[in-house]
């Protein structure tokens, strides 16, 4: 049988995390590239050398991009994974990062369609719901193959989050979060429950509102200690259930930036955006999009970041006409 090619562009610690933990699952074969010297390569080697206490049967190589012809390594890659850009530092918003890490996605976005135009993208970079959009704008893509990390990692800190304040697993929490990857992202609280019982029984307004507000800085909260980066490993096994879910086939069901059109993009007044809603991952990538119902203040912060994701896109439609 053969393998599953998964090829993470961006070598640094997420990047370098979600390689590892592919190989851990024993996913596929795992491409590392990076633009820094020997970086790609040497983690690459690194994680290979732990095959045999993993049980990882496959292969891990690296590839230095800054010669180019190295992306032609990315040719057969079922999925991408770009972790590519620049990180946050402290005192920094996911959209202050928008021009540069736009810049350096015009020419990943050229190589991926040059050598992996069958690919689906797993898009990472902060502000990743918006740098899904300009990849779907350099690439060409059809939108459904490219799905952006955001719900899928919001939705694991306030699951985390929950459990910590209940003293109960966190796998017995059901919990999601909606819209852009930032600041104004909308946690449900009318659908969270443990073991389905509402949480909105289990813990007073203020908590809860504790806890929203911990999960929308969440990632600022990790910036803030560590002070030389963002956060790696929650990321890492985030972005890990995405690809495994479109190289395993498994149909989960997991809130994350995805194309809005049509009838959902009417839905949701959202209609040419990749926003973070419940989406269905599978083989092709996102398989179906559910629509969500939203009431009252839900509505409210719904706009709110709906508008913040259209301003950036125009953002980005800006910088690329620029760019031509």
């Amino acid at each position: 049988m053969q393998r599953h090619k998964i090829s993470v562009i961006g070598a640094g610690n997420v990047g370098a995390t979600v390689a590892h933990i592919l190989t851990s699952m024993d996913l596929g074969d795992v491409y590392l590239f990076d633009v820094v010297d020997g970086i790609p390569e040497g983690k690459a080697l690194d994680i290979q050398e732990g095959a045999p206490h993993w049980g990882f049967s496959g292969r891990v190589k690296g590839f230095t991009t800054t010669d180019e012809s190295k992306y032609s390594n990315l040719e057969g890659s079922d999925v991408i994974v770009i972790t590519a850009g620049l990180a946050r530092k402290p005192g920094m918003s996911r959209d202050d990062l928008l021009e540069k890490n736009v810049s350096i996605m015009s020419g990943i976005g050229k190589n991926i369609k040059k050598y992996a135009p069958e690919a689906r993208l797993v898009v990472v970079t902060n502000p990743a719901d918006i740098i899904a959009y300009a990849l779907y704008k350099i690439t060409g893509f059809r939108p459904e193959r490219i799905i952006g990390l955001g719900g899928s990692l919001d939705s694991s800190r306030f699951r985390t989050f929950l459990s910590l304040e209940l003293d109960v697993s966190p796998k017995d929490i059901n919990a999601f979060v909606l819209g852009g990857h930032g600041d104004d992202m909308v946690p449900l609280i009318r659908y969270s429950s443990v073991s389905g019982i509402p949480i909105t029984k289990l813990l007073s307004k203020e908590k809860i509102d504790e806890i929203v507000h911990r999960t929308r800085f969440g990632g600022g909260e990790i910036v803030d200690l560590l002070k030389t980066g963002s956060a790696y490993y929650a990321p890492g096994i985030s972005i890990t259930a995405m690809v495994k879910s479109i190289v395993l086939d498994e149909k989960r069901v997991i809130p994350c930036a995805s194309y809005l059109s049509g009838e959902h993009g009417k839905h949701y007044g959202a209609e040419g955006l990749f926003i973070g809603v419940p989406i269905k991952i599978g083989a092709s990538g996102v398989e179906e999009i559910y629509d969500i119902d939203l009431e009252g203040e839900e509505n409210e912060l719904w706009k709110k970041t709906v508008e913040g994701v259209k301003r950036n896109s125009a953002k980005v439609d800006e910088i690329l006409s620029k760019s031509k």
